[in-house]
């Protein structure tokens, strides 16, 4: 069948140009990138000092004490590699302590919940061994915007007001952080951040005989006196997501044994294309899977109805093996198994003409899968998408961030960093952020791959993406929790199968099924369930509800955070970004 043709109109242009491209979830850190480019650095240093940009203008969205997986392709590489961000459990954090406190799930905010942090030690290491600049220069940006303030956009805005009562009562030096006057900040109010800048200034400092032996020291002074600074702060009990107060488990041991890396690629071929992703310590795998799932349709049109329910059944055959399979504990699933031809072709076969409201994880290794208790209970009336953080009722909800940056000599990067948002725990006064809450996405059980284990690291959402074709690249990713490889699924089935341009395969209208196990407390799930924006149109929603498929319509521009970098057959470089929430930018020329 042939795609419904796309809009002529798009919200912007794709750019295109020969210098260089960077796109991201906010104006500020695509113009940081693009910036560090026009000053002669690459690719990686450009993606560095955007991503610490992040942490100051997108502070609901991720920071200091949260994760970061990428995706990063040298010029001359013959393959991307990984570069890992996600910190392990710490060793005191075992299952038989959470359950001795009453509980039957890490919670989804206050220090328990917080894994080793290993965002800033990534770029840290990203710079050091692929980047060309001084640390300094690289985290000039964000110490500029700390000090001197910026305008806070709206959604953080908005994260504040919600958690004002939380802060007022139980986390006071969250509210003189984030809300010095005792009121929430209106949008675009500008604040200021003089605790992270004089850290970072810090780390600007650290002294050394070369470039390398500074970033080293930088890494060392990070890891083994800044953020144990951290740790001991969440050491007094604090309120929690469960309603109680309880005390942080991460300790300077933790911290000290512990280092950022790269790690290998897992990849698949779709139409002519080698797909990049992370490990099955990631979610990443499950694209992959959906990919061979999908390969040989006909019909892969997210708009059309035969189209939209073939991905949707994909996915919830992909989710359920990811919620047995994935993880970074013993017995998570080899990626070669989960993606051989009479796995994939046996799992194809579950396919039906119907929405299935099943939970069908499949053996790709003849092992009988596990699966934690199912929780079908409705918890978000607010319609939000993205990872739970902070109350009770599951409603205050946050996200994640993105960028990608390819530079004029081929260097690409894809990048998702996350955690630490300032709503998951308490800020920490002297240093301007707090620690993230990733274990809440283990299970408080044994013998599954995403148990709690102590020195592993938890399954992350993180699932940025990496694509070759001869010395055609593209990079590309997503915010929202569960939701980013489904999201950028139909931007790239649009791109690579049905011709249209990055730019239009972003603006397209986006769906997802919710047929999966939330990662985030409180860890529901909604069987059949699929979320569309209403400009899919109403014959398709009627189609897919004739199937069985539970349509909830989110509005026309409300699913998806894609920003995407590329190069062409021809060598030229393009961009694209999304225009939903009127945050992500792309910049080139």
């Amino acid at each position: 069948m042939t795609f419904t043709p796309p809009e002529p109109f798009t919200t912007r242009p794709t750019l295109r140009g020969t210098f260089g491209m960077a796109a991201s979830t906010h104006w500020t850190a695509t113009a940081t990138a693009q910036s560090v480019l026009e000053r002669g650095g690459n690719a990686f240093d450009a993606a560095a000092a955007a991503a610490f940009v992040l942490h100051v203008v997108e502070p609901h969205l991720n920071g200091p004490g949260g994760d970061l997986v990428a995706l990063i392709r040298p010029a001359d590489a013959e393959a991307p590699v990984v570069l890992m961000g996600q910190g392990p459990t710490p060793a005191g954090a075992s299952i038989e302590r959470f359950r001795a406190r009453g509980l039957d799930l890490v919670p989804g905010a206050g220090g328990m919940a917080a894994a080793v942090p290993g965002a800033v030690d990534a770029w840290l290491l990203l710079v050091r061994d692929h980047g060309t600049w001084e640390l300094a220069d690289v985290l000039a940006y964000a110490i500029g915007y700390a000090r001197d303030g910026h305008p806070l956009v709206a959604g953080a805005a908005a994260t504040i007001a919600r958690v004002a009562e939380l802060f007022r009562e139980h986390w006071p030096s969250s509210a003189e952080r984030w809300m010095p006057t005792g009121t929430p900040p209106a949008p675009d109010t500008v604040l200021r951040n003089p605790a992270w800048a004089a850290v970072l200034d810090d780390l600007s400092a650290t002294g050394g005989a070369d470039r390398v032996a500074r970033i080293d020291a930088a890494r060392e002074r990070w890891m083994t006196e800044i953020l144990p600074e951290a740790a001991r702060f969440l050491e007094q009990p604090h309120r929690h997501a469960d309603g109680a107060d309880h005390p942080g488990i991460l300790d300077a041991a933790d911290l000290a044994s512990w280092r950022a890396c790269f790690e290998p690629a897992v990849s698949t071929s779709f139409r002519g294309w080698d797909v990049f992703k992370a490990g099955a310590w990631s979610q990443g795998p499950a694209l992959l899977h959906t990919l061979r799932l999908l390969e040989d349709a006909a019909d892969l049109d997210p708009a059309s109805p035969d189209g939209a329910h073939r991905l949707l059944e994909a996915q919830k055959l992909a989710y359920a093996d990811r919620d047995a399979w994935f993880g970074d504990a013993d017995g998570a699933v080899e990626v070669a198994a989960l993606l051989a031809d009479d796995y994939v072709a046996a799992r194809r076969a579950l396919i039906g003409p119907t929405a299935s409201n099943e939970l069908r994880p499949g053996s790709p290794d003849g092992r009988t899968p596990v699966l934690p208790p199912l929780r079908t209970e409705a918890v978000v009336a607010d319609g939000s998408t993205g990872e739970p953080t902070v109350d009770r009722s599951g409603q205050t909800r946050g996200d994640t961030c993105h960028v990608d940056v390819i530079d004029r000599w081929g260097n690409a990067v894809s990048a998702t960093p996350s955690g630490g948002w300032l709503q998951s725990s308490p800020t920490v006064p002297s240093l301007g952020f707090c620690l993230g809450t990733r274990l809440q996405a283990t299970w408080l059980m044994p013998g599954h791959p995403a148990s709690l284990t102590p020195g592993r690291r938890p399954r992350t959402t993180l699932t940025p993406t990496l694509l070759t074709r001869g010395h055609e690249v593209i990079a590309i990713g997503s915010p929202g929790g569960d939701q980013q490889d489904m999201w950028q699924l139909p931007v790239l089935l649009r791109m690579l199968v049905g011709g249209y341009s990055p730019q239009q395969a972003i603006d397209a209208p986006s769906l997802h099924t919710t047929a999966l196990i939330d990662s985030f407390w409180p860890r529901t799930w909604s069987p059949a369930g699929v979320v569309v924006e209403d400009r899919l149109g109403d014959d398709v929603v009627a189609a897919l509800e004739a199937r069985g498929h539970r349509v909830r319509r989110a509005g026309d521009w409300a699913l998806g955070r894609v920003t995407a970098v590329g190069r062409g057959a021809d060598g030229v470089l393009w961009a694209a970004a999304n225009p939903r929430g009127a945050q992500g930018y792309a910049a080139g020329r």
